[in-house]
């Protein structure tokens, strides 16, 4: 019943029916501000009971001598409804579930990383080889890489006692461009094959840009 028609369906009854409703809800709420159920549990229903208590007493002093106060009588019912309405249980916290972790690169487990390519009969860095260092230094944090393997090779022009000399100094050239890079915890291994292991398979004696390389693999 809305507040509105409760306090009209009051004002409606005779004086006797008034003072006997009235003073139900009186002994209602006083019942209810004593009930420990609500005291305890922190309810708002026992304020209202509190309410009920006092403006339904009021309502019925002024009744006493046959005088309808709307103030008080409307606080009474209103009072009285709220005191009677069922609090909405307290939702439950919601926890999200923590985002899952970081999907692993698929490139993190390519059997090579990276792989810088070198001149002719040079073990110096071209210009864009930063861009494969850059790479893997930056990939070493993110896919958990604890050792690099570097494999220095040549082409298969020159003697193979010559080409496992610059094949070492071509991997000791990118393992130092490496630990430039600030890959700090990770074991750097160097090693050097000469042209043993060609990229492209040719005839010895023959230059070949794809095979003058180093590779880098990681785990």
């Amino acid at each position: 019943m809305a507040q509105s028609d409760d306090y009209a369906a009051l004002m409606g009854l005779g004086d006797s029916a008034l003072v006997d409703e009235l003073t139900m809800r009186y002994d209602a709420g006083l019942a209810a501000s004593l009930d420990e159920s609500y005291i305890s549990a922190d309810d708002p229903r026992y304020l209202w009971a509190l309410e009920t208590k006092v403006q339904c007493g009021i309502a019925l002093g002024f009744m006493k001598s046959s005088t309808r106060d709307e103030t008080s009588i409307r606080k009474c019912a209103d009072a009285y409804l709220l005191m009677n309405e069922v609090p909405a249980p307290p939702q439950a916290t919601v926890i999200p579930p923590p985002p899952p972790p970081p999907r692993r690169p698929d490139l993190c487990d390519d059997a090579i990383v990276g792989m810088v390519f070198f001149d002719f009969d040079s073990a110096a860095l071209l210009p864009d080889a930063g861009e494969a260092l850059n790479t893997v230094a930056q990939n070493v944090p993110v896919c958990g890489w604890s050792r690099l393997t570097v494999v220095g090779h040549t082409d298969q022009a020159g003697s193979d006692q010559y080409n496992i000399g610059l094949s070492q100094e071509r991997a000791n050239t990118v393992a130092n461009a490496l630990r430039s890079r600030n890959v700090g915890g990770v074991n750097i291994t160097v090693d050097a094959r000469g042209e043993s292991e060609p990229r492209v398979p040719l005839a010895d004696g023959t230059r070949s840009p794809q095979n003058r390389r180093v590779e880098i693999s990681a785990d």
